[in-house]
């Protein structure tokens, strides 16, 4: 019997085997002849809501496997539209197998009936931005103290009835799932907290913005605005599958936001944290970008007794875009990160991608970075403790590149070390760095999974 292979994953098989061959990569041609697309996925005809994760595909594939609702019966699917149905269906299922599919756009700041409200719905106690810039100006309040007395006790109040809003905590045993091309959460915290097995697909999630960032005189020498709210946290949970989706500021980047003492007034935190022992996550073909502090894996140095032998985490096939550092910043965990596109284009703001924290043990191989010429490939890599990583097969601007040399030779106050202390073996698929930026573009997001 005749297999029908579809038109567009043959334009790019045809796609991905021509530039090998004008490579002159023939036996890589003839490797890649699988759809430049993610490994296999097991769900058949079931669609896209009952896949798991396939076997080797990372650490969440490890010590038993992630499958998250894929067990559910008939009356734990569910199909929500707004933030009061999102929780609702967790709250119906509770810890047994469910799958939860959005449809549309879901807002996390939002009335009873799934409206978009704005900042001053949570303003209490007298709370306005106005009054909390006059009352903490530098000029009049000084910069040797942290903001006290009735307007941070104010913004406090307001805060925590935002927080109330925008956090939705995800039970184990979930897929949570985005229907068709278009489904969208903006300005909810979606928080994978002290569960397990569980698993994110073709999502947008944009926007998670804090309405009431906080005025830290005492922070670096100028002060700066601290914000609360990641799109998606995985805290203290095991098993867990985040894979194609797409994390970004939406309409709000931080480079449109207003000044304030001089400093920008930031909203956002990070876009995608591992952190507080979480363990056993595979992150693939996610697409992260137009932001400032992207991922952390561990947040803090002082959290060895929570973290150390856990934030074990696989990432592969992502693109990290426009991104400024953190893609990621890496504690303690075993971090195997491979095949993954950075790409800084001209005019963006880009710092660092893999930051070396406390305790990392870092593995980064098989990746294309893809920088505009302003930016200085030392910096790919920073180094914020004393940890070793390995750094094999990376390729910057279609140039094989030895990280660790190019930054030791360029940032001597800060040398790094070669050897992670451990080898990688759950990939299921290696791709050619020079390949990576093609496979990535094709593959890689929400709306790009095959069945959605």
């Amino acid at each position: 019997m005749r297999t029908h292979i579809p038109a567009r994953a043959t334009a790019r098989r045809t796609q991905v085997r021509a530039i090998a061959v004008a490579m002159g990569c023939a036996s890589l041609a003839l490797a890649l002849s699988v759809p430049a697309q993610a490994s296999p996925q097991p769900h058949g005809k079931k669609g896209i809501e009952r896949a798991v994760l396939a076997k080797g595909d990372g650490w969440a594939s490890a010590e038993g496997s992630t499958t998250g609702g894929a067990a559910a019966t008939p009356d734990h699917v569910y199909t929500v539209h707004n933030r009061a149905e999102l929780i609702a269906a967790f709250e119906d299922a509770g810890d047994a197998p469910k799958i939860v599919r959005i449809a549309g756009t879901v807002h996390g700041n939002a009335d009873a009936a799934g409206n978009p409200i704005d900042c001053e719905a949570y303003q209490t106690d007298g709370y306005t931005l106005d009054k909390y810039l006059a009352a903490y100006d530098p000029d009049t309040w000084g910069r040797e103290e942290v903001p006290s007395g009735p307007l941070e006790d104010a913004r406090l109040a307001s805060a925590k009835l935002q927080k109330a809003a925008v956090n939705v905590y995800v039970p184990s045993n979930t897929t949570l799932v985005g229907v068709g091309k278009d489904a969208t959460v903006i300005g909810a915290s979606i928080q994978i907290q002290n569960v397990s097995n569980v698993i994110v697909r073709n999502i947008s999630f944009e926007d998670t913005y804090d309405c009431f960032p906080q005025w830290d005189p005492t922070d670096g020498d100028t002060g700066h605005w601290n914000s609360e709210y990641d799109n998606l946290v995985v805290y203290g949970s095991d098993h867990v599958w985040v894979d194609h989706n797409t994390f970004s500021d939406g309409d709000r980047p931080d480079a449109d936001q207003p000044r304030y003492f001089n400093e920008l007034y930031q909203q956002h935190d990070g876009l995608f944290d591992i952190v507080k022992g979480a363990d056993l996550v595979t992150a693939s073909w996610n697409v992260l970008k137009d932001h400032d502090k992207t991922m952390l894996l561990g947040n803090s140095d002082k959290a060895g007794d929570t973290d150390r032998g856990k934030l074990r985490v696989t990432l592969h096939h992502n693109l990290f875009k426009n991104v400024n550092e953190r893609a990621p910043r890496v504690r303690f965990g075993q971090v195997d990160s491979y095949n993954n596109h950075f790409v800084a284009t001209k005019g963006s703001v880009y710092g660092y991608s893999y930051g070396i924290g406390a305790e990392s043990h870092l593995v980064a191989e098989h990746n294309a970075f893809t920088l505009s010429g302003e930016f200085d490939k030392a910096k790919i890599l920073k180094k914020w403790s004393e940890s070793s990583l390995t750094a094999d097969d990376n390729w910057v601007n279609g140039r094989r590149t030895d990280l660790i040399a190019v930054h030791n030779a360029g940032v001597p106050e800060e040398q790094l070390t070669t050897g992670a202390g451990w080898t990688p073996t759950l990939r299921n698929r290696v791709d050619h760095p020079l390949l990576v930026p093609l496979v990535v573009a094709l593959g890689s997001g929400a709306g790009r999974l095959p069945g959605a």
